[in-house]
């Protein structure tokens, strides 16, 4: 049985494998958060057996004059909101979020998530682009060990940023208005337009102890910042990057292995680099710490006739707004960027 309903703050029991395998965006909070700061609402289509929930998958739908009318899973995340445990269960929820899509009127539905079985294959209307791998670190090792894994250039790389006079902090609250600013110049630099500062203090508010900030340090400027979620014994990286000025200081280097060193001490077993989009100086510089290197699986329902939207850096359109977009002011930027990164869930 398919039942399409409106997330809200009610509780739902979801059973420990689904969680599992749709991660924190699949939990409502994600949905009020992303509703508290965009307005837009979410949807969960649930398959069940003798009242009890056995798939889900949650859709939130954005309407944007820019980028569309569309559903998608895990707003302004990698992957995630989908739990689809066979392909027979599948077949079922997606077809309930075709009927979703076209209740609601929307020009496609997006799903995000990786399949590393590859039981779950494209069907019907429903089609696949690998353009997005995700990393993962395993961080059984001791840490001689895991640098051992890298090549010699790498490893040569992050000791000379030891020797930068970096430092780095990790917190929650306390970090939070330099954790914005590294992050917001950092993507202004890259092009990219970024949230406002309420979006990481309701996802701090919504996910508690689940957020973690960390902010890298040269002479008490900032250099770089990220913003980590935990999710069981596997930390997620959501955001981050270093400034342009401090490369030269191999702050990239310094930060991920202190990253690494730091996730490790308090426990975790993976830490998961994040989406980066396939052949881009991201892939390349994540690739370097000799990960787990998986593709996700980013599947659309389109309409007879309609292609893949192409909303990356591969599209020529993009490449000249990116360029366009780092010669702007910074508070131009800061003003315009979260009316247009809502759009780009």
């Amino acid at each position: 049985m398919i039942k399409i309903s409106q997330v809200d703050s009610t509780p739902i029991a979801l059973p420990d494998r689904l969680l599992a395998l749709g991660g924190y965006t699949l939990l409502p909070q994600w949905a009020l958060l992303i509703e508290k700061n965009y307005q837009y609402r979410s949807y969960r289509v649930a398959s069940s057996q003798n009242e009890q929930i056995t798939g889900v998958l949650v859709l939130t739908h954005i309407k944007h004059p820019v980028f569309g009318n569309y559903l998608v899973t895990a707003p302004y995340s990698s992957y995630g909101g989908v739990a689809l445990p066979d392909t027979a269960m599948a077949t079922e929820i997606l077809d309930g979020a075709g009927e979703l899509a076209n209740r609601l009127k929307a020009e496609y539905v997006n799903i995000r998530f990786h399949d590393e079985s590859g039981s779950l294959k494209a069907i019907g209307h429903w089609h696949n682009e690998p353009n997005y791998v995700t990393f993962k670190i395993d961080l059984a090792k001791d840490l001689d060990a895991i640098m051992m894994r890298y090549g010699s250039n790498h490893r040569n790389h992050i000791r000379k940023s030891l020797k930068k006079d970096l430092t780095i902090l990790f917190g929650s609250t306390d970090l939070l208005d330099d954790a914005y600013e590294g992050l917001a110049k950092s993507m202004h630099e890259l092009g990219s337009p970024y949230h406002q500062k309420s979006y990481l203090a309701s996802m701090i508010e919504e996910l508690g102890e689940n957020v973690l900030l960390s902010v890298i340090y040269k002479n008490e400027k900032i250099a770089g910042a990220g913003v980590f979620i935990r999710q069981g014994d596997t930390i997620i990286n959501l955001h981050a990057n270093v400034l342009r000025q401090f490369r030269g200081d191999y702050a990239g280097e310094f930060f991920y292995w202190n990253l690494i060193a730091h996730f490790k001490t308090i426990g975790f077993s993976t830490f998961d680099l994040g989406r980066s989009l396939i052949g881009s100086g991201n892939d390349i510089f994540k690739t370097k710490w000799n990960p787990e290197r998986i593709p996700l699986q980013y599947w659309y329902y389109l309409k007879p006739g309609q292609a893949i939207p192409s909303v990356n850096q591969k599209n020529p359109k993009f490449q000249i707004a990116i360029e366009t977009w780092k010669r702007l002011p910074a508070f131009l930027v800061r003003w315009i960027g979260p009316y247009l990164i809502k759009g780009i869930a």
